[in-house]
């Protein structure tokens, strides 16, 4: 039987092969992650991946011509929509709104493609690099332009850049405000590979279903193992390394995978 997928209000939501894609579905405001649901769908989609084992891969790309334009500067012009209010309606409105989209991607057990067919600005570029790996089309665009509308990078965006690209070159984007096309995202290793607009797909699916081919309990131990020896020393990491391994060596698809190995070696 087919997992049920989340209600999602802007966003589409589908699944094959064990590979989820999760498209941003507002190209009439560019895909804005505010003043709309699309936070809301994030999160939800995020929370899912996690319960829902039939899912090795999560792929998150944008409907129409951006990957998202981040926030709305029209509600940012009119002080209103997440804008409204003093300082301390706007700070409760970011933590309910906005933030919650790095929390949730932070706490993903899948790994993550971000797939950017166009631009992605401001809270769009972060949102890319909240996914584990960028693909991008030729026709992209990356941008940290918060300075250029007076304001900061309020939904983490320095956390991200600056662990993705380290501290001087994600200070130079951040501070500058400068957007950047696909190629010198590649080159300061934003993005893992550029590919023309129509074959986009096409290759973060094949890239994906390579991933989602592996052993799924695993992959998911693999991520949290990526993600923790960021933050952990070495030596408690390889505590924890031990009982994972040992989680690992009791589940039924190690040894599948070890007698496919042994089969195709037979054949050799």
């Amino acid at each position: 039987m087919s997992p049920t997928l989340p209600p999602l209000t802007d966003a589409r939501l589908t699944l094959e092969g064990r590979v989820a894609t999760l498209t941003l579905d507002r190209h009439d405001v560019r895909n804005a992650l505010t003043g709309s649901a699309l936070a809301d769908d994030i999160v939800a989609t995020a929370q899912w991946v996690n319960r829902c084992a039939e899912v090795s891969v999560l792929v998150i790309t944008g409907a129409g011509s951006a990957f998202s334009a981040g926030g709305n500067v029209k509600d940012m012009a009119n002080r209103g929509g997440d804008f409204a209010g003093d300082v301390s309606e706007v700070a409760a409105r970011y933590r309910r709104g906005i933030q919650r989209i790095p929390l949730a991607l932070q706490e993903a057990e899948v790994p993550i493609i971000a797939a950017v067919n166009g631009p992605a600005i401001g809270a769009g570029f972060d949102l890319a690099n909240m996914a584990d790996l960028r693909l991008a089309s030729s026709t992209a665009k990356f941008g940290e332009t918060f300075l250029n509308l007076g304001i900061i990078p309020g939904d983490g965006g320095a956390w991200f850049m600056q662990r993705l690209i380290g501290y001087q070159r994600a200070f130079e984007l951040t501070l500058t405000g400068r957007v950047i096309d696909a190629e010198e995202a590649r080159e300061l290793g934003i993005v893992l590979e550029v590919v023309e607009p129509e074959a986009l797909m096409a290759r973060v699916g094949e890239l994906a279903s390579r991933i989602a081919a592996q052993p799924p309990k695993a992959t998911r131990l693999t991520k949290r193992l990526m993600k923790m020896a960021q933050r952990t020393e070495l030596k408690d990491f390889l505590d924890l390394c031990a009982v994972f391994q040992g989680l690992c060596h009791n589940e039924p698809e190690h040894l599948e995978a070890v007698n496919a190995m042994l089969e195709a070696m037979v054949k050799k």
